[in-house]
Formats: C-alpha cells, structure tokens, sequence
C-alpha cells in the first residue's frame, strides 16, 4: 500500500552541535520532498553555526570545525531552505521532539516566517516505537532488510527514515493496535492526517513537550510545581510565571506558543471586566445648609472700637520737687 498525499511530504534530519535547543546550532539539514505524483526533490545544505563544534557531536556525525569554516550561517540560507519545503507537511525520525523544535528555533533567530499551523507531522520513530520498540539502524534492518550506508550522515539517514515509513505502512496495514485505554484500532494507514494523529499522541502544543494539550483540547504546563495544571489556571493564580518563563531558558517555539495562550487570556480577562456590573458611586455626604445670619458690623468712634474703658487723664503732669525725692529717697532706703 502506497502513502496517499494531498500535498508534499518533506521528510528532512538535521545534524547539529548537540541536543540543547536552546543553545545548539544546526550544522547540516537534508530534505527529501516526496509530491503526491511519487516524484522526489531533494537538497542538502551545509552550515556554519557560528560556534565551535564539541568533539562528542563530531565523533557521531563526522563533521568537524574545517568542515563548515566556510559555509554560510543559517541566517543566510533559511529562506531558501522555509521556500523549498513550503507547505508540505513534514516527516522524520524523532522530528516531533528534537528536529521540528530545533528547525523553528533556528527560523525564529533569522526572523524568517514558517508557520507550522495547518501542518500534519508525522514521526517514523514514535511509529516504530509504539508498534516495534527499535532505532533508525535496527527500524531499517527489521523492515528494510538493509543496513544504512554512511550512517548519521544527513542525506543517509533522510532516505533511511522515508523507506521505512513506506515499508511500515505496508507492513502495518490491516494491523490492530490497542492503545492504553483498550480502544482498539489500525493506525498505520496510507493516510498522512491519520499517521499524524498517531504520532503525535503526546499532544505536544510546542514540540519541545513544555506545554502540552489536554482531552479537551486545552494547554497544559508539563513541567516543574505548576505539571498538569492548566496554563490559564497558572496565569490566573500566578501572573508573575508568564514573566518568568518567556525570560528563562526557554525554546523559543516554546515561548511564541506560550505569548499566544496569554494573549488570548489577557483579551478574555478584558472582556470579563467589561462585562462586570458596575459599582454605585459611593454617596457624597449631605452638607447641610445654615442660615447665614446678619452680620452687625461693630460701630467705631473716630476708626476706633467703642468701648466702655475710663478716658485717659489730660491734665499735665506736676514737676518733680524736694518732697518727691525725699519721699523716693525714704522707699528704696536700706536697712
């Protein structure tokens, strides 16, 4: 049985300089493009990440510093690269987890728009693992019977990773599976929305598995005090988390998904405190109105206040004498 495409199918695998989504920077990409005609597109870009590689990443997929030195930086080729795969749905080996997060952190960097809305995304390894349990070599060995030729080379394990998804399609079809509720089904079908829907039954909001969906449809935190909780619950008790999260050493996938859910909290909030009945006016406290009474102005003789108080005395003042003084001199004498 043969994949039936409504559109492209871009099978693509990245090597990098490590696994931090954060912090690491792709060194090569490979996209195979596989139309609904069965016809193939396929380019490699090579890339310099601007960092030094570790020799422990080096030692896996066999590219070192001299092989980059002179390649251009992912800011120069990620249009070429979000133009070449479009709007093909997208396919790969452990995608969902490391190399979709890891592709949109880079396209977030350089500022080039890949909108993966409306996208179907289907993971070969969550296949192979719900239904076999196995790696990329022994996923091709077991439904290939081939080995991989230059193994973690991108283009090598690109076209590993499309051959066993066509080999498990056929293999599976027909195949019942149970899942851990008991509901029984065939989810390995030629249908990229169905193996989209198995592969992604974590139902990741953000790829890097922070914020995941409910039953309900509704994002919940999957990580540290607040796991399970829903994300609104957390803004509502904890304003403050958004802050700390779209500062911290977050995907930034991650944080554009998580700056959506609170926008869309902060526009229902308002719409709550428009809606709230509004409050009366506490009531001013009545001022009472006195009387004003007449006022009688005092009356004044002369600009002066008409008192009662004894006229002062007029007559002048006698000369001082012989008697005066003696008189004095008796009052004050000592002793």
């Amino acid at each position: 049985m043969k994949l039936i495409l409504k559109r492209p199918l871009a099978f693509f695998d990245l090597e990098t300089t490590g696994t931090n989504l954060g912090s690491d920077r792709i060194l090569e990409i490979a996209v195979i493009k596989l139309h609904p005609d069965d016809s193939e597109e396929i380019k490699t870009w090579r890339v310099n990440p601007g960092m030094p590689i570790p020799l422990e990443s080096s030692l896996v997929h066999g590219i070192y510093d001299e092989h980059i030195a002179n390649e251009p930086f992912f800011e120069a080729l990620a249009q070429d690269i979000a133009d070449f795969i479009g709007d093909s749905d997208l396919a790969g080996y452990n995608s969902n987890k490391f190399d979709i997060p890891m592709l949109m952190e880079e396209f977030l960097r350089a500022k080039v728009n890949f909108d993966l809305e409306n996208r179907h995304f289907v993971d070969v390894q969550n296949i192979f693992h719900q239904m076999e349990q196995r790696t990329l070599k022994a996923a091709y060995q077991f439904y290939c019977s081939k080995d991989i030729i230059n193994a973690h080379s991108a283009e090598a394990d690109t076209r590993a990773t499309m051959e066993v998804l066509l080999a498990q399609v056929a293999r599976y079809h027909g195949t019942e599976w149970e899942d851990k509720k008991g509901v029984r089904s065939i989810p390995v079908v030629g249908d990229v929305e169905a193996l989209h829907k198995f592969t992604n039954l974590s139902k990741p909001v953000d790829f890097a598995g922070r914020l995941v969906y409910n039953e309900d449809g509704e994002e919940l935190i999957n990580f540290g005090k607040h796991k399970g909780k829903r994300v609104e619950d957390v803004f509502d008790a904890e304003p403050s988390y958004y802050s700390w999260m779209m500062q911290g050493d977050f995907p930034l996938y991650t944080k554009r998904k998580l700056e959506d859910i609170h926008k869309r909290w902060n526009a229902k909030k308002a719409v709550e405190r428009q809606n709230r009945p509004q409050q009366p006016k506490p009531q001013q406290p009545v001022q009472q109105n006195f009387e004003k009474k007449d006022y009688q102005k005092p009356q004044y003789q002369n600009n002066r206040p008409n008192n009662n108080y004894p006229k002062k005395d007029d007559t002048p003042a006698k000369p001082v004498n012989d008697d005066m003084l003696k008189l004095l001199a008796d009052k004050f004498k000592k002793g």
